[in-house]
């Protein structure tokens, strides 16, 4: 079966922080058989910070970020059994969803693939006219990368004819142990971009433990941070690569997942960092969300904070032999039931199921 697939990179992590579930999940559909074209804006600089090279698993297909652009690779959504758009591409995402309803052929599949699943239903709410609402009703099923039974229920009040989280996973081949990197050589580190919905809670669970742990040291990695204000025991990394993630999350004595707001109120949203870290069996502090039990175990494969002083109260208790612990426990747990294999088995089982029932109704 072919695959038209319109996101935001497939090559570049840079803001784009979904880069790696793409890579996880198409790449495992490719192994069982689809055909998939990713289609990308050339946008936001991506393309010059390019984490990998076209994959072999997909056909890559860079476009500019212009009209004529769009209107070219729309016209290639009519060759496609399954037609999905993404989230947050950034660009022309209204004119994309309605164009891969439009171009799909009749009997196609098309789906809406919601990698924030919080935050645009809090703009659904708020707009009557906002164009996933619109687009619902010629969907054959949303999928989003979080959120559980919150964003189910809440997807289809709205209309959705179907709605079924496919969560972030490892991918073992990418992610995995390996040396420590004295580049990355802290106490406490952690990965993400600056954003609005982020912020705050970056000052509480990561700015607020460093300025209370003055003899400890801290590295933040991702875009924007350049610009803010920080105790003088945090050091900035900027953007940090795909390839640099494992030794990123080796080397610490513990990493820090901090959620963006929508996620951490909804619940049941493990972002790509939680399992790239416990792939490489890294010591995880993450802040506190609904539904963190179903993917690790507190206090034995992770540890949890309400709030910044549980951050430093973690890192002041913690040796280096139960951080070793706690990272080969999640580890472990992770390879077992949070691959992208058993992801993509996942969609694989929907788009089969649902592409039978098709041709049984036909």
């Amino acid at each position: 079966m072919k695959i038209a697939f319109y996101g935001s990179s497939l090559v570049s992590s840079y803001w784009n922080g979904a880069a790696t579930y793409y890579r996880g999940i198409l790449s495992d559909l490719a192994r069982r058989g689809y055909d998939i074209t990713f289609y990308e804006p050339d946008a936001f600089k991506r393309q010059q910070h390019r984490d990998i090279d076209p994959p072999a698993y997909a056909r890559s297909v860079v476009y500019p970020a212009t009209d004529a652009g769009l209107r070219s690779v729309l016209a290639e959504a009519g060759a496609a059994d399954i037609v999905v758009k993404a989230s947050g591409v950034g660009v022309f995402d209204r004119e994309l969803l309605q164009g891969v309803i439009d171009h799909a052929r009749p009997d196609a599949l098309k789906l809406f693939w919601d990698v924030d699943a919080a935050a645009t239903l809090d703009e659904m709410r708020a707009d009557p006219d906002h164009p996933v609402l619109k687009a619902l009703p010629s969907l054959d099923m949303v999928l989003t990368y979080g959120g559980g039974p919150p964003v189910v229920n809440a997807y289809t009040a709205f209309g959705a004819a179907e709605c079924v989280p496919v969560y972030n996973a490892l991918d073992p081949a990418t992610h995995h142990p390996v040396a420590p990197d004295e580049r990355f050589a802290c106490d406490l580190a952690f990965l993400g971009n600056r954003l609005p919905d982020r912020e705050a809670r970056v000052e509480e669970f990561f700015l607020r433990p460093a300025t209370a742990l003055p003899a400890q040291s801290f590295l933040i990695g991702g875009n924007g941070w350049e610009s803010k204000d920080m105790p003088t025991n945090v050091r900035h990394r900027g953007h940090v690569y795909t390839a640099e993630h494992n030794a990123f999350n080796c080397t610490p004595r513990a990493v820090l997942n901090v959620a963006r707001d929508s996620m951490a109120h909804i619940g049941f949203s493990p972002a790509t960092r939680v399992f790239e870290a416990a792939g490489a069996a890294a010591c995880l502090i993450t802040d506190a969300w609904e539904g963190i039990e179903q993917f690790l175990i507190p206090d034995q494969e992770v540890l949890v904070a309400r709030d910044g002083q549980d951050v430093a109260d973690h890192l002041h208790a913690l040796t280096p032999e139960r951080a070793k612990a706690i990272g080969e426990a999640a580890l472990k747990r992770v390879l077992a039931e949070h691959t992208y294999t058993l992801r993509g088995a996942q969609v694989d089982a929907l788009f089969r199921e649902r592409m039978g029932q098709r041709r049984e109704a036909a």
